[in-house]
C-alpha cells in the first residue's frame, strides 16, 4: 500500500532535512518525490520554502562551495553544483577567488617538504589538477617551487 505525507507532513519531513543542512531546490525536490501526493504538491511546496527564504540555491551554492574548497579547485567545485542542479548563475557567482592560495595551502598540507625533482614537481601539478585548480594556477605554484629549489 503506497503511502503518500499530507502537506503538512510533507512540510516537516522538508523542514527536518533543511535543519540538518542546505539543501538545493532539485536536491529537496529528489528526497521528497516519493512521499508527495502529487508534483503540484510538492512544486508549491517548494515555491513556499523558497518565498519564506528557508529554501534557497544561493545559500546552498555558498555553503557546498565553501565546504569543498578546503580540497578542491574552483573547476571541481563549478562540476559538482551543476550535479546538484544549481543554475548556471548561481554556479558562475561562486567566485574562484584565492584560488592561489588554497592550492598552495593544499599543497603544503600533503607535501611538507619542496619539490627536489622535476618528477615530484610534475607529481604535485597531476594532483592539483586532479583537484579541479586550473592550469593557470598549477603551473604558477609549479613554476614557484622550482625557482625557489
Amino acid at each position: 500500500m503506497d503511502q503518500r505525507d499530507t502537506p503538512g507532513q510533507l512540510k516537516a519531513r522538508a523542514l527536518r532535512h533543511l535543519v540538518r543542512r542546505e539543501h538545493s531546490r532539485a536536491e529537496l525536490a529528489r528526497k521528497l518525490a516519493a512521499h508527495a501526493g502529487s508534483r503540484q504538491d510538492l512544486e508549491a511546496l517548494l515555491d513556499s520554502l523558497v518565498a519564506k527564504k528557508q529554501l534557497s540555491d544561493e545559500r546552498y551554492a555558498e555553503e557546498r562551495a565553501r565546504v569543498l574548497a578546503r580540497k578542491y579547485g574552483a573547476a571541481k567545485i563549478r562540476h559538482d553544483l551543476k550535479a546538484k542542479g544549481i543554475s548556471d548563475g548561481i554556479v558562475g557567482a561562486v567566485s574562484s577567488e584565492g584560488e592561489l592560495e588554497r592550492a598552495r595551502a593544499i599543497l603544503e598540507r600533503k607535501y611538507r617538504e619542496p619539490a627536489a625533482s622535476r618528477e615530484e614537481r610534475a607529481r604535485r601539478a597531476r594532483f592539483l589538477q586532479g583537484r579541479g585548480f586550473s592550469s593557470d594556477v598549477v603551473l604558477r605554484l609549479v613554476l614557484d617551487r622550482e625557482d625557489s629549489t
